[in-house]
């Protein structure tokens, strides 16, 4: 069977009328060329099917209209979300997206970024693994590449970043649990990247009113210092047995953990999950353990999953603005790979709580 050959720019020349010189110009979108000589190249292309060959348009313009993305973990509604409000703003501005999975690893994020630089995207978005070190984001800053940091920053990385008010969140949320009586409330939370001292050093200064929230603190070591500061509002002391660090991301962890708070005598009668990850562990703990919500224990999340709506009696949450944390993201990228010069910016989102009927009043 005789294949189909590719149709070049020369075939779309001489059909036009032109040098392929012009034609490369008109449809590389370089350079000058009248109306009427555009118009009629343009015709001639899509009527001999033409297809432009972005890699060799990329070694004349020097761009490749893509944006590299490294995600956490891609299968997650949180991030799924993120990367819609991303792939909104480049298609709008004629981006594609190349795609990378980190697994919250950093060598996984370390490959992903080679492999991203080696296609020569136009910027890069990273969800950071590291928020203290990260030399290999630094040293990729340094290459004037654009990069924007999205739910974490890096300690000390001068980088365009978009988080959420992730302490003033968490202590809503558990504020809303101290407010319907609940004074033993557990918490499970990965707490990676451990904080200087430990953890009960941790709670000890946070109770004491030394810890500042900082945005190159790990999520969930800034939504348990919001947990901590309700506790601290209210003045009820701290109990570090309540507090479950399950490690990693990890549905099983968070499982284990909490089937182990909830099988105690005097086990906690609430609980508060750091992310939809340790959520989804800690309702099949409930499940095993055979206790109902919110008549045997109550429970808030950090992040509002599509089933925490529909699973019976609907699970508060705290929700972050997902899509429009992409999409900012997008926005600012697109802005300095288009030459913006603007003093590097961080912009932080306020999440909202959503209040359904897993809180019981003791």
């Amino acid at each position: 069977m005789a294949t189909r050959s590719k149709v070049t720019i020369a075939d779309v020349a001489q059909a036009a009328g032109v040098s392929t010189a012009t034609a490369g110009r008109v449809l590389g979108s370089y350079g000058y060329a009248a109306k009427s000589t555009r118009d009629q190249v343009t015709a001639v292309a899509r009527k001999l099917g033409y297809r432009p060959n972005g890699l060799a348009r990329s070694l004349i313009t020097g761009e490749t209209r893509t944006i590299g993305v490294v995600a956490g973990d891609i299968r997650t509604q949180f991030y799924a979300s993120i990367l819609r409000g991303i792939s909104d703003v480049a298609d709008e501005h004629g981006f594609g997206l190349l795609i990378t999975n980190s697994d919250e690893r950093l060598d996984h994020e370390m490959r992903a970024l080679d492999l991203l630089m080696e296609k020569q995207v136009d910027g890069l978005i990273v969800s950071p693994c590291d928020t203290r070190k990260a030399r290999h984001l630094h040293r990729i800053s340094e290459t004037q590449l654009p990069i924007v940091l999205i739910d974490r920053a890096v300690e000390g990385l001068a980088v365009d970043q978009v988080t959420a008010l992730n302490a003033e969140g968490a202590e809503a949320a558990v504020g809303e649990l101290i407010r319907a009586g609940h004074t033993r409330i557990g918490v499970v939370a990965e707490l990676l990247e451990p904080e200087p001292g430990g953890i009960e050093r941790f709670i000890e200064d946070a109770h004491a009113g030394l810890v500042r929230t900082a945005k190159s603190m790990y999520p969930s070591w800034q939504r348990l210092l919001g947990y901590i500061n309700a506790h601290r509002a209210a003045g009820l002391a701290i109990d570090s047995s309540l507090i479950r660090p399950a490690g990693s991301y990890s549905s099983e962890a968070a499982h284990r953990e909490a089937r182990d708070l909830l099988s105690h005598a005097e086990r906690p009668s609430a609980l508060f999950t750091t992310d939809g990850t340790m959520s989804e562990g800690v309702m099949r703990a409930i499940a095993e353990a055979g206790l109902v919500i919110p008549r045997d224990v109550s429970l808030v999340g950090f992040d509002d999953l599509d089933w925490m709506a529909f699973t019976p009696p609907g699970i508060s949450a705290i929700s972050q603005p997902r899509y429009a944390m992409g999409a900012a993201a997008a926005r600012m990228l697109l802005d300095r790979v288009a030459g913006s010069t603007a003093p590097t910016s961080g912009l932080t989102m306020t999440p909202e709580f959503i209040k359904r009927g897993s809180i019981a009043r003791r």
